[in-house]
């Protein structure tokens, strides 16, 4: 019961409404994660509650600041942010993209657990990975600094998409990184939930899209 108030109270006030059986899903995630967690290590944070707050009302606080439909969750681990947003929004197009067998085999698993039919998921390099289609946005959590993850990841994002790296505190120095290849759009400060530390989403946008503008 504790888990469902936790999720309600963050749902509410993230102000994000979701029905009664899509937060029992978000939950079922959260059973999963757990569960294979025992074996295949795939999050150091152990404690379902504390799962609640640092993965998944972290995962969903960066839903209203995603770009069109068709979204690719670089570096997605056991399915952050990827999972929640896909849960959450059933008309997105989630590809979840990850290099590592075992989490893909989690994914591949959590996902069809789940009954997840807007998910597809991807065992590769983010870098050689050559998708048929671009993505509106590109997301990623804890994956890498703000240039690698550009420069590895830019060729995935449509011309009018959007890159969303999710960061701890500013990053300041990063941001005097950035390759020129991308632009800064803006930085949103995340207020998640229950977290009692900064959290902020950073929003590039391809160089084409601003010459063109």
């Amino acid at each position: 019961m504790m888990q469902e108030k936790i999720l309600s109270s963050g749902l509410e006030q993230l102000g994000i409404a979701l029905d009664v059986m899509t937060q029992q899903r978000l939950l079922d995630y959260v059973a999963l994660l757990q569960k294979w967690n025992k074996v295949y290590n795939l999050t150091a944070v152990r404690d379902p509650e504390k799962m609640l707050t640092q993965h998944l009302l972290d995962s969903l606080a960066v839903l209203p600041h995603l770009c069109g439909k068709r979204v690719v969750d670089v570096g997605s681990g056991p399915g952050l942010p990827g999972i929640p947003l896909a849960l959450a929004n059933p008309s997105l197009d989630v590809t979840l993209l990850d290099s590592n067998h075992k989490k893909t085999t989690f994914l591949r698993q959590a996902c069809l657990e789940l009954g997840l039919e807007n998910t597809t998921v991807v065992c590769g390099r983010v870098e050689a990975w050559r998708p048929a289609e671009c993505f509106d946005t590109v997301v990623s959590r804890a994956f890498s600094d703000l240039a690698e993850f550009a420069g590895l990841a830019l060729h995935l994002c449509c011309e009018n998409g959007e890159l969303l790296a999710m960061k701890g505190i500013y990053p300041h120095e990063e941001l005097t990184r950035l390759p020129d290849d991308v632009f800064l759009q803006h930085v949103v400060q995340l207020q998640v939930p229950g977290l009692g530390a900064e959290r902020h989403l950073v929003v590039l946008r391809p160089a084409s899209s601003k010459t063109k503008a």
